[in-house]
């Protein structure tokens, strides 16, 4: 029997696939600025195609992460077995 905290597979992976993602863009935004900055600095140089190269990289990662985010079922809605929600009243004591 699964504990009651266990998620299922399919909302874990989307979890750790938006996790994921964020760090693939951070990442391609940070070797965007370091390519943008060394080929400002020194054009054609062997550190402005290693950050090109590492920029590629981390594009390509996002890329696929997004896919694969896209490509999981939808989560399903929960379900709520407690019930309903009642106006509360002011409880008058019998004076």
């Amino acid at each position: 029997m699964a504990a009651k905290r266990e998620l299922p597979t399919s909302l874990r992976a989307a979890r750790q696939l938006r996790r994921l993602r964020s760090y693939y863009a951070a990442g391609a935004l940070l070797w965007a600025a370091a390519a943008g900055w060394t080929g400002w600095l020194d054009p054609g140089s062997r550190q402005m195609w290693v950050c090109t190269l590492l920029l590629t990289l981390f594009t390509i990662l996002l890329a696929a992460a997004t896919d694969q985010l896209r490509r999981l079922p939808p989560a399903p809605r929960p379900t709520h077995h407690a019930a309903p929600r009642r106006a509360v009243t002011p409880h008058r004591a019998n004076a």
